[in-house]
């Protein structure tokens, strides 16, 4: 950031000037862009992370952002809140869809008048949408957790799924990879009883889970990608006489978990950093905007701290391998 100049004489006025010029065209963005994010829910606590990642990356390079959208997960929520955007003429949506198709006539609409559409963390159908900021490889993080649980159960029993919401895009391909891994022969002593859904909400995550284990009284594990699943069943095992017996892993937040990992609730789970996804879904959504990318495979722009990067195959712009976090490694982490 510039500090206030303190000598206001022309040639000063005209360096810093130039200075800030050549910093704006460096980056190839338009100055001002208004961008909207919207999230699942507006108050999940992943969401707010990677929420709050947008308005830091829009912040950075000069343009207007905010966050709105509804306070549930059902497949249509977020419908009211991408035609208020429109009529607000927003120059570009970046949105985490709570369906895959319920809101592509809508985004649609807004391509058709020159708004530019960023799907981050959970995809649309292609055509509701110019970019997929994904957080990892979907097929790496749903082996990745058979791989994980595995371990956890030492390679044989019973484990169950606690989802977010059936119509979840991110969840339902990730699962789907996990039911690919598990028919290798390695995993043949491991069996799938049970995809549930927590809703992404808190409580009914938590009853769930004691259904589940009441349910199934052999269970060893429960595998939750969604930060919401994770925490509820980790919050009710840790209460529980399945605590020690019953492994609880997926994706979570190293700072929602932390109390569970040193409780001995929780082994291992899984996750990126959420806030560096919505930075680059910011960055991304800017450089569509500007006109620097026309969101083809094989182009790249600039993302900021993270680098350039490059648009892969149907407009996917890929973060990075997720991390694996456990009482090894997480104080060194803070989201």
């Amino acid at each position: 950031m510039f500090k206030p100049l303190r000598h206001t004489g022309a040639a000063t006025l005209c360096i810093a000037l130039l200075a800030i010029s050549c910093a704006s065209s460096a980056a190839g963005l338009k100055n001002g862009l208004k961008i909207a994010f919207v999230p699942k829910q507006i108050n999940n606590p992943y969401e707010v992370i990677a929420d709050d990642g947008g308005m830091a990356a829009i912040k950075e390079f000069g343009g207007v952002g905010k966050v709105v959208g509804p306070s549930d997960a059902g497949a249509s929520s977020q419908v009211q809140y991408i035609n208020t955007l429109i009529t607000q003429r927003q120059d570009a949506i970046v949105i985490a869809a709570n369906d895959a198709n319920a809101v592509v006539p809508y985004l649609k609409k807004a391509m058709s008048q020159g708004i530019k559409v960023v799907t981050f963390d959970s995809d649309t159908a292609p055509e509701g949408r110019q970019l997929f900021v994904n957080q990892a490889n979907a097929e790496g993080i749903g082996r990745g957790q058979i791989e994980l649980v595995s371990k956890l159960m030492g390679g044989e029993g019973e484990f169950a799924v606690l989802s977010a919401t059936p119509n979840a895009t991110n969840q339902n391909t990730w699962i789907k990879w996990m039911q690919e891994e598990l028919k290798k022969p390695a995993y043949s002593k491991i069996k799938l009883v049970k995809i549930a859904y927590g809703n992404d909400d808190d409580q009914k995550s938590f009853v769930e889970t004691q259904g589940l284990l009441q349910a199934y009284p052999n269970l060893k594990a429960i595998v939750a990608p969604t930060t919401v699943g994770i925490a509820a069943a980790a919050r009710y095992i840790s209460s529980s006489s399945s605590k020690g017996k019953v492994a609880v892993t997926g994706l979570g937040t190293p700072n929602q978990m932390r109390a569970f990992v040193k409780n001995g609730t929780v082994k291992a789970f899984q996750l990126w950093d959420p806030n560096q996804l919505g930075y680059l879904a910011g960055y991304a959504a800017a450089a569509l905007a500007s006109g620097t990318i026309d969101g083809k495979e094989g182009e790249s722009f600039d993302a900021g701290k993270l680098g350039k990067r490059t648009i892969g195959p149907q407009g996917e712009i890929i973060l990075g391998p997720p991390t694996t976090f456990d009482a090894g490694n997480i104080d060194k982490f803070n989201f």
